[in-house]
């Protein structure tokens, strides 16, 4: 998606999204952690770091306003990329122009099931991006999410 991203945009801004939340099933790794994720992989595929921006932005309970919270943690933008009906809709709401990039096989990438592979013990390791997977491995990420949901599996 960040390739398609900046063949149509000159440089892209990242949220990591629910940033106050870590250790938790959904969001088992640190907003940090998740930034030296991605900032990981786009290293690895040669997207030079002066394309993109990684910024935290922790969630609020009031969806009629969120886009306007986006904006106060980031720079200004032209567009906003997503496929999620919700975030589409509140930054149209909010004026923004939309850009729907294709799927690239969501069924597959998907982190509900790299995570659901993790706590089984199932191979998770191939739908994440070498580099990630490493780290996560350096840090016993997949170790922490079995100790989360209290099963100890491999």
């Amino acid at each position: 998606m960040v390739k398609w991203g900046l063949e149509r945009l000159d440089e892209l801004i990242i949220l990591i999204g629910s940033a106050q939340e870590s250790h938790t099933l959904s969001n088992p790794f640190t907003a940090g952690e998740r930034i030296e994720m991605i900032r990981r992989a786009m290293k690895a595929e040669g997207i030079p770091g002066d394309r993109y921006y990684l910024i935290p932005v922790p969630d609020i309970l009031m969806n009629n306003v969120w886009a306007y919270h986006v904006k106060m943690y980031v720079p200004s933008f032209e567009a906003v990329i997503a496929r999620n009906p919700l975030v589409l809709r509140l930054f149209k709401e909010a004026g923004s122009e939309i850009l729907i990039p294709p799927s690239f096989h969501r069924e597959k990438y998907n982190s509900t099931l790299i995570r659901k592979n993790m706590i089984t013990g199932e191979k998770w390791e191939s739908l994440v991006p070498g580099e990630v997977s490493d780290f996560i491995k350096s840090i016993k990420g997949d170790e922490r999410l079995r100790e989360i949901v209290g099963t100890d599996k491999r």
